[in-house]
């Protein structure tokens, strides 16, 4: 019987922390369903996709790439 009753205990405590687990990590993902990812930036952003400068050729091109590594 007390066997019985140590398996109850664990079982119950193995439950609510898995289900504390779970709300928490739905929790966490509402906050950042929230978070709305492709707004217009605000402030002085620039946009950094523009036209590429054709006054660089491949190879000098190549070279800022790796001297800046991006």
């Amino acid at each position: 019987m007390r066997m019985l009753w140590r398996m109850t205990k664990v079982f119950i405590l193995f439950t609510a922390c898995t289900l504390f687990f779970y709300y928490g990590m739905m929790w966490i993902n509402d906050e950042y369903r929230e978070i709305h990812r492709y707004d217009e930036p605000e402030g002085t952003a620039i946009k950094v996709n523009g036209e590429i400068d054709s006054s660089y050729d491949w190879m000098e091109r190549l070279l800022l790439f790796y001297q800046e590594g991006e």
